[in-house]
């Protein structure tokens, strides 16, 4: 009696039929892209973190507004983060002190409109990316799911032209189908973990930014009153 040989994962792919390995390899590309927001992501969030803690730092180290504002931080002349946002701010309050009978309040108001747009542009680079993860979480368990039914319906089909059926007759196909399956779960698990993790990240660092919108900009309401 011949022993059946082992079902490997390579050759239930290969054997798959068409349309069940064009999901596998939609749901193998979406985890490779997957996988390298994942990385980009969590490297970007860490630097901007780091960047974060080294102005405030710097900042609130009792140096001169103008002169921190022609130094800069940054590394190469690249600022980023919260620096982006005093810098905003900061322009702005120049520009408009500068101008002749210039209303406080006024000058105020062009300095808050400018980090809102600067922080905006900031929650914007944090969220890069986000979306497609959380579309990646979502969808890949459908995708490997259809993937399935598909697989299991031709594995019954297939039933029809035999006389007698067993489980070694519908295991392969069944199996085949499963792949999608666990590649939909490959592709989803990584996905949603990392997506929740830096969604509450990046909402952690725009919280902290507009934490410091708002003392900035006492600072400066104090400065533009003082005269």
């Amino acid at each position: 009696m011949n022993t059946p040989e082992p079902l490997s994962i390579w050759s239930l792919i290969a054997e798959a039929s068409l349309l069940v390995q064009l999901v596998m390899a939609l749901l193998f590309l979406a985890s490779i892209v997957s996988w390298a927001m994942i990385v980009q992501r969590g490297i970007y969030q860490h630097r901007a973190s780091l960047a974060l803690k080294e102005f405030e730092r710097h900042f609130w180290s009792g140096v001169d507004l103008s002169q921190l504002y022609r130094q800069g931080s940054g590394k190469g002349g690249q600022t980023e983060g919260l620096e982006n946002i005093f810098r905003a701010g900061f322009k702005e309050f120049s520009r408009l002190r500068q101008q002749s009978g210039a209303d406080p309040d006024a000058v105020m108001e062009g300095v808050q409109r400018a980090m809102r747009v600067a922080l905006a542009r900031e929650e914007e680079k944090l969220e890069t990316h986000l979306p497609f993860l959380a579309s990646v979480a979502s969808v890949s368990p459908y995708i490997g799911l259809f993937g399935t039914v598909w697989g299991i319906m031709n594995s019954f089909r297939g039933l029809a032209n035999v006389h007698q059926a067993t489980l070694a007759t519908v295991a392969p196909g069944i199996s085949e189908a499963l792949v999608a399956t666990a590649m939909g779960l490959f592709a989803a698990i990584p996905a949603v973990l990392a997506y929740n993790r830096y969604s509450a990240k990046a909402e952690s660092l725009t919280a902290a930014y507009e934490t410091f919108s708002d003392e900035f900009s006492a600072i400066l309401h104090r400065q533009v009153h003082s005269k």
